[in-house]
């Protein structure tokens, strides 16, 4: 009964004292719980059946990510129980000195372990319900979904999972505060708040070696991950830098305390005055634990920013190019002539199907007309042909820079032969997507090309100015020095890598034919009736969708509608934006609960420091600016190498992202993080200064 009571005071004490700790462990139970109750929205959003699919593959991933969150969260609970009972050690040994056991004391901390959990958990869980719904409500504006049957609901499954998930965290943080005192001896006990870490870094000249070397091997990441960046193609050659990364990180902290210590004593002016020389040595006295944490919260803040912005970044750029790209209703293709067999990027195609051979010699209208479909549904119909031979290949157009590229590129299927188009087919396609047409001279040519790193590598041939082209045995030159924009199927972003435009007289033969392409609007004004028309050529799989009925006779017509393209991409970036949120907030709250909490300790730590600062005269205003400062340079020093890493990080995701995340839309990405980051780091910031206050006025 003893031991029960004592555990209800402390808890109290600890609800006082500690309030961040607190605070985290509610946030963490009421986002896991939001993150994870999104299926039961789902059957009353009023979507398409491939946007219900979309979420619920999102559920799905979601689910997987909230494993990892889980162990994030388990071990940032772990870590902090480790900071709140080292700040008590002197507590326990009182215990010991009143004749309390190990035993009795690791009762207490269980108890209090249990009280704690289930007031989070309580607490976590009526937040976490009532976010939920307007998490539900943000989901269905994202897939533009029917809100009218919406209505509040408590998820059974999520609030299950949540329960078990920290119920397993704080059986593991109870094993180990058990190890812990289990170790514990009284004298350590009781001289736990005079005993300082041991300093084992001393040379000045040590430091600024380290700190060059760390710098240096940071450098040489930057580089690889930037300019680089097109080695860059394979897990395995990703690794060095990502590990280089994280030595350099760890280097820098070990020795940056270490040498801004070292310069400052040698500015008089700066480490005499005011409380300065009490704070850095506040920090050197803590600086081995400085390393470990101020390097694993800079990696995580780097991630939070990375994540936060490159997600962001994806999304605008997606959402911005959507309708650019999607210009029409409908797109139909086809191949043409097709031969008994081909080859096509080294391998061997045997085409068994004659009715698919004989049908590959008719246009699509033809086709849809000859099977039965009304093409009174459709308007604005425009069908070309698109041609390509062997004989023209990306190998053919790069030339004499052919080597140059491949060792630079080598992943490109060099092979591939190029699309040629004739400049009258191409215009029609062109006046219907209200895009730029074009003119050309009888022995012109030009490049249409938007998927960035394509169009780097083709501009440099075509800089040489007159670039000339053997197309179908004549020889063109080019009319632009520069690739053109312009494209002849719907995407959902700039992913052309290259069409080759010639006059209408070009002596493209018959055998050349690659692909017949059909463009068309559907013939109807209502979103509901293109949705009964979308049905036709992409509904579920039955009698109602066209093409696979067409391709159970064994004529095959593949395509893609604007609304599908608009729902598939729609969900993408949904899903990336979801879990970027998630693992972003997660990691954002787990560095500042790890900083914060460190400073409270601290702060408990040393109070008898600052007593003493205030018996040789400071005031409570000198005192409040030490403590700001001591926890402005804990908080500070992993946030601004974290910003410098994510400079780097963020172009290298940007280049790998290239043609579906620009640039142009990095800044309002990454002012909405700042945003984000300032909110959460800084509100974690100030309560841990106000608090550090509190404990220090005891």
């Amino acid at each position: 009964m003893l031991v029960f009571k004592l555990s209800l005071k402390n808890m109290r004490k600890s609800m006082k004292d500690y309030a961040i700790y607190f605070l985290t462990l509610v946030l963490g139970v009421a986002i896991f719980y939001m993150f994870n109750s999104l299926d039961s929205q789902q059957a009353m959003l009023q979507v398409s059946q491939s946007t219900k699919d979309i979420i619920k593959l999102m559920i799905g991933i979601l689910g997987f990510v909230s494993v990892f969150v889980a162990v994030v969260l388990g071990l940032l609970i772990v870590y902090a129980n480790n900071f709140l009972i080292n700040r008590r050690k002197k507590e326990f040994g009182i215990y010991m000195t009143l004749g309390m056991g190990r035993r009795q004391i690791s009762k207490i901390i269980l108890l209090e372990t249990v009280f704690v959990g289930l007031i989070s958990l309580v607490i976590g869980l009526v937040i976490g319900i009532f976010a939920s719904q307007f998490m539900s409500i943000l989901v269905s504006k994202l897939f533009e979904a029917d809100m009218r049957e919406f209505q509040f609901v408590f998820s059974r499954d999520s609030c299950i999972k949540t329960c078990i998930y920290f119920a397993v965290m704080y059986l593991a943080v109870m094993f180990f505060n058990t190890i812990t005192v289990s170790r514990y001896k009284l004298i350590h006990l009781l001289n736990a708040t005079k005993k300082n870490e041991v300093v084992k870094m001393k040379n000045p000249f040590l430091a600024v070696l380290v700190f060059i070397f760390g710098s240096s091997i940071l450098g040489f990441a930057y580089w690889k991950v930037t300019a680089d960046v097109n080695s860059m193609q394979t897990a395995e050659k990703l690794l060095p830098p990502i590990l280089m990364g994280i030595a350099g990180t760890v280097l820098i902290f070990w020795s940056l305390s270490g040498f801004i210590i070292t310069m400052v004593q040698r500015m008089k002016n700066v480490y005499l005055k005011d409380t300065n020389m009490f704070v850095l040595r506040q920090i050197h006295n803590k600086i081995n634990t400085m390393v470990a944490s101020m390097s694993v919260i800079c990696l995580m803040l780097f991630m939070t920013i990375s994540i936060l912005s490159s997600s962001l970044a994806l999304r605008n750029t997606m959402q911005k190019e959507l309708i650019e790209m999607t210009p029409v209703d409908l797109n139909l293709y086809k191949t043409a002539n097709l031969p008994e067999s081909y080859m096509k990027y080294g391998v061997e195609h045997r085409i068994t199907n004659e009715k698919q051979r004989e049908d590959s010699r008719h246009p699509i209208k033809e086709t849809l007309i000859n099977n039965g479909l009304d093409m009174n549904v459709l308007k604005d119909i425009v069908e070309i042909q698109v041609y390509a031979t062997n004989d023209f290949t990306w190998e053919d157009f790069f030339g004499e820079s052919f080597k140059e590229v491949k060792e630079k590129f080598p992943g490109l299927k060099y092979e591939t032969a190029e699309e040629i188009v004739k400049i009258s087919d191409y215009n029609k396609m062109a006046k219907l997507y209200g895009i730029n047409e074009y003119e050309l001279n009888e022995d012109e040519y030009i490049v249409l090309c938007d998927f960035d790193h394509m169009c780097d590598l083709r501009n440099k041939v075509l800089a040489k100015g007159d670039y000339p082209l053997k197309i179908a045995g004549k020889e063109y030159k080019s009319k632009y020095n520069e690739c053109q924009e312009g494209f002849i199927t719907m995407s959902t972003s700039h992913t052309n890598t290259g069409i080759i435009l010639v006059p209408d007289d070009c002596p493209l033969t018959e055998e050349m034919k690659e692909m017949y392409l059909l463009s068309a609007n559907y013939n109807v004004a209502t979103d509901e009736e293109k949705e009964e028309i979308e049905k036709i050529f992409a509904g579920n799989a039955g009698s109602s969708n066209l093409i696979k009925s067409l391709s159970d006779n064994g004529i095959e017509i593949d395509g893609f509608t604007k609304i599908s393209l608009m729902e598939a991409s729609i969900g993408i970036a949904t899903i990336v934006v979801f879990i970027a949120i998630y693992l972003g907030m997660i990691f954002l709250i787990a560095s500042s609960t790890i900083l914060a909490l460190k400073q409270l300790t601290e702060a408990s730590d040393n109070k008898q420091r600052y007593t003493i600062l205030r018996k040789i005269g400071c005031d409570e205003k000198m005192i409040n600016q030490a403590l700001f400062r001591q926890i402005g340079i804990f908080f500070g020093m992993p946030l601004i190498l974290a910003m410098i890493h994510s400079i780097f990080g963020i172009q290298f995701a940007l280049n790998v992202l290239s043609g579906i995340a620009k640039s142009e839309e990095l800044l309002p990405s990454v002012i909405v993080t700042v945003i984000i980051m300032g909110g959460i780091y800084g509100s974690y910031f100030l309560a841990t200064y106000w608090g550090g206050k509190n404990i220090i006025k005891e």
